[in-house]
């Protein structure tokens, strides 16, 4: 299972700065969602500074606007999802071994 987010902060437009449950960390640079579709409410009465995990653990904004924490997670890791199962995978074998 992929961590959970324990913090969420807006740095400035469009970035934002994510903590999880291992220690994993860091900003992530959202503008290339900036005016596309839903995410043009950012702009609006400054919403994108209002950012915070919602009761499902998701990275939010308001109800009509959140970001699965998992893509961040493995933005901030350096991976693609099929780098991190097989990881995931490796580690738990290891672990069952022992």
């Amino acid at each position: 299972m992929i961590e959970r987010p324990l913090e969420v902060k807006a740095l400035d437009k469009y970035t934002i700065f994510v903590s999880f449950s291992d220690g994993v960390q860091g900003s992530v640079d959202l503008k290339h969602l900036a005016h596309k579709g839903i995410f043009h409410q950012w702009d609006e009465n400054n919403l994108f500074m209002q950012v915070h995990i919602d009761d499902y653990g998701a990275i939010a904004w308001n109800n009509d606007i959140d970001i699965c924490p998992d893509s961040i997670y493995l933005q901030l890791k350096g991976l693609t999802f099929e780098q991190w199962q097989q990881q995931n995978q490796y580690q738990h074998q290891y672990a069952s071994h022992q």
